[in-house]
């Protein structure tokens, strides 16, 4: 009797166990979800301004729904398209890319890069994101040069390790930018400085939201901190949220729109819209994009 029991419940928990991978990898990694934020960044009396963020796209040459969805947020009709790194997942991706990317390229635009812009994704074990010291292995190179080429042609600014001014929804936006901390490619240092006092709005991009550099550009005076790369936990626990964020970010941040402790500064940070081609789920946590209304403080 006890062995039928012990059997019937090993037998329940493998069906529950397949039920929910079958979900996560075929249903809610599909599910796109369009987030919206009121963030209050803007100076009294200022009319409210759009930022699309984008993140993680991880793309396939293949991956035809997403692209097609990407492609439809054009409708938005954003002030600004923000893009916070990692596009690729195959060096093939770029034309997918595009085809996501096209229809937004028309408007003002800034980006950065994560890792998986420059190396493409390796079969690895899940469990080593629960270790802080865990060494980073690189796969195949990617065309990351091809795709910086297709931004800056389409009049978007770079913003790894760079900082520029840029006029978006009629105000003049100081923007600020590094190459992705989570392989230690940025230089926050050679473009740091306090935010101009003529801008009518400041924003800093990093695709890895690490506390380190986080904290610098809020000690500049950034209001709008714009982050990617912890996909939300990509796996997570209904009622208790991320279990990892792969990075310095305390897993109650893992994603949305926060106060950056210390500051006066805002940090939203995208879930993104793809995963690891190694591990194609999602769980409690749908893929996003983000529309943020800046709107007056």
């Amino acid at each position: 009797m006890r062995k039928r029991t012990l059997f019937r419940l090993a037998a329940g928990t493998a069906a529950v166990g397949a039920t929910t991978l079958a979900y996560a990898s075929l249903i809610e990694r599909n599910m796109f979800t369009l987030r919206r934020y009121d963030v209050p960044v803007l100076p009294a009396d200022a009319e409210p301004l759009r930022v699309l963020h984008l993140s993680d796209l991880h793309m396939m040459p293949n991956q035809a729904r997403k692209q097609g969805w990407v492609a439809s947020l054009a409708a938005l009709d954003p002030d600004l398209v923000v893009v916070t790194g990692d596009n690729m997942a195959h060096p093939e991706a770029v034309p997918g890319v595009l085809r996501a990317l096209q229809p937004l390229l028309d408007y003002p635009g800034a980006f950065v890069f994560g890792s998986n812009d420059y190396t493409g994704p390796i079969l690895k074990n899940p469990f080593t994101y629960f270790l802080p010291d865990r060494e980073y292995t690189e796969g195949v190179d990617l065309p990351y040069e091809e795709l910086r080429q297709v931004f800056t042609g389409a009049g978007w600014v770079d913003l790894n390790n760079a900082r520029t001014t840029l006029k978006a929804g009629g105000r003049q936006l100081d923007l600020v930018g590094v190459d992705d901390p989570h392989i230690d490619r940025d230089d926050y240092p050679a473009v740091s400085g306090a935010v101009s006092s003529t801008a009518d709005l400041s924003i800093a991009l990093t695709h890895s939201p690490e506390p380190r550099v986080l904290d610098q550009m809020a000690a500049d005076g950034f209001g709008l901190l714009l982050a990617g790369h912890t996909h939300g936990g990509q796996v997570c626990v209904p009622g208790y949220g991320a279990l990892v964020t792969n990075c310095g970010l305390p897993r109650s941040m893992a994603r949305g729109l926060h106060r950056w402790p210390g500051s006066d500064s805002w940090l939203h940070v995208s879930a993104g819209l793809g995963t690891h081609p190694t591990a194609p789920i999602r769980f409690a946590c749908p893929p996003e994009a983000s529309i943020l209304t800046l709107i007056p403080r």
